[in-house]
Parts: structure tokens; C-alpha cells; sequence
């Protein structure tokens, strides 16, 4: 792993377990995943740290993985959910938290399922995860055709409805709540960190722009040739994918060779194949 790699993995996991920590078991919030697994039996074994708890819980899952898939989660992902286990563990034993931070615990659920979902959302760009629930969610779609995202959910509902056994229905309802924030939370994120813009420009100096795009920018496009409907006139088609700042390079240089350009913009959430920096041949 590269060392930004490997600083945005920790900074994540720090943040997923300051979480933990600070938010989720002062308030008995189980919101899902191995942290809420961690959080109830905690309640159940208060004298057992939520750190150990989250290891040991760790092992059981990845021994199940190993049993029923194989080796088909990566070592980053088991790297990662020990390494926030650990974080975990250190934050209990250096800043230990007696009570929740305040009284009003919607706040702070707002605000600490902020910080554990960007925490997340950082591990994830990196192509890593914490594995918990997600392993039990592989299992199922393994033997029971259940799509994974669906798996996480139900896993991640059905710890969060369980704490009303141990904390209350109120607290179920707040770690419900947590689930479905998490997630949107995590996709909101992501698409920051994966934001790109697909561009359609049609100019009379297409050829100029054409090289800017791949000379100066760096970036590459698509040429193909169009007939204006109004003008009956043959014109160049450019279409490229760029990121926010490299689009606002391309749109000021545009409105200097070609004012009367016309230029089309839509966000694109997921891009595959060549590298982003070649986009098209």
C-alpha cells in the first residue's frame, strides 16, 4: 500500500472508532455492523472492553468467512477491522467516557454517525472495508442469491431492532434511524471523493480545445462528427470526463477561443475502464 493509502485508512478507522466511542456506547447505540454487536453485549458484559468485544467478535466472523467462502475477503479488510478493534481498545483505555457527552441524544447521533460515516467513506475510497456484518451479507448472497447491499441492511436492521430487547424500544428506533443515516452519509461522501463530470462540447474550435484537453490537461476525449439539425452544418463533437477543478479550467479556456460554444455537463457517480487520466483513445 502507498503511504496515502495507508493515511487515509487509519485517519477513517480513527474516525469510525471515535464514533464508537464517544457517541454509540455512552448513548447504547447499536446502529448495525460489529460495533452495535459489540455495544449490546457490552451492556450484557460491561466488564469486558468494546474493543476486546469487537475482536473477538472480528474472529468469530472471520473464521465463519473462511469456513463458508473461503479466502475471498482481502487481507486489507481484515487488517482493517483489527486495526479499528484496536483504535477502539485505546480510546476506551487512554479516554475512558463515563456518561454521553450531553442530554439531547439526536444531536449526537447526528453528529457522531457524521463523523463514523466520513470515516468510512474514507476506508472505502481506498477499496478497503472494516468486514463485520459485510462478511455475514456475502454468506448470504452466496447461499440465498440476496443482493449485498440488501444483506448489509437487513444485518445491519436486525442488530439495530434487537437493542430494543436490551436498551428499549426508543433506542432501537435511534439505531434504526442510524443505520439508514450511515448510509446515506457513506454515499454522499463517496461521490465527493468520486466526483467527475462528463463534458459535451460543440465549437467551432473544436480542434484547439481537443488539444488543451489532451495536452494541457492531461485528460482524454472522444471525437466524432455530428450534423447541426437548425444549421444542417457538419460539426465536432467532443465529449470528455473530468474532475471539478480541471473542469473549470476547460470552461474558462473554452469561453476565451469560443464564447458561442455550446457545452452540456452531467455528474457521472461511477466511472470504469481505462485509467481516468486516459479516458478515451
Amino acid at each position: 500500500m502507498k503511504l496515502k493509502e495507508i493515511l487515509l485508512i487509519h485517519a477513517g478507522l480513527l474516525l469510525i472508532a471515535m464514533n464508537v466511542h464517544y457517541f454509540l456506547v455512552p448513548n447504547s447505540l447499536a446502529a448495525g455492523g460489529v460495533t452495535g454487536l459489540s455495544v449490546l453485549t457490552n451492556k450484557l458484559l460491561p466488564d469486558i472492553s468494546i474493543g476486546l468485544i469487537m475482536i473477538c467478535i472480528n474472529l468469530v466472523l472471520f473464521i465463519v468467512g473462511f469456513i463458508f467462502l473461503g479466502f475471498s475477503f482481502g487481507a486489507k479488510t481484515i487488517y482493517a477491522s483489527f486495526v479499528l478493534s484496536g483504535f477502539v481498545y485505546l480510546l476506551d483505555f487512554l479516554f475512558p467516557v463515563a456518561q454521553p457527552l450531553g442530554e439531547d441524544i439526536l444531536i449526537q447521533l447526528l453528529i457522531g454517525f457524521s463523523i463514523g460515516a466520513f470515516g468510512m467513506a474514507l476506508v472505502f475510497s481506498q477499496g478497503t472495508s472494516t468486514g463485520g456484518t459485510d462478511i455475514l451479507a456475502m454468506i448470504l448472497n452466496k447461499y440465498v442469491s440476496i443482493n449485498i447491499g440488501k444483506a448489509v441492511l437487513m444485518c445491519d436492521i436486525f442488530i439495530a431492532v434487537s437493542a430494543a430487547f436490551i436498551f428499549g424500544v426508543e433506542k432501537a428506533m435511534y439505531g434504526v434511524f442510524g443505520v439508514f443515516l450511515n448510509g446515506f452519509i457513506i454515499d454522499y461522501v463517496l461521490q465527493q471523493f468520486n466526483n467527475h463530470k462528463e463534458i459535451v462540447i460543440i465549437s467551432e474550435q473544436s480542434e484547439e480545445i481537443r488539444n488543451y484537453i489532451v495536452k494541457g490537461l492531461g485528460k482524454g476525449t472522444t471525437m466524432h462528427a455530428a450534423v447541426g439539425g437548425y444549421s444542417n452544418s457538419e460539426k465536432q463533437v467532443i465529449t470528455t470526463i473530468l474532475n471539478n477543478k480541471d473542469f473549470s479550467l476547460l470552461k474558462k479556456f473554452i469561453f476565451e477561443v469560443d464564447p458561442r460554444a455550446f457545452i452540456t455537463v452531467h455528474d457521472a457517480k461511477e466511472v470504469y475502464g481505462a485509467s481516468i487520466q486516459k479516458q478515451f483513445v
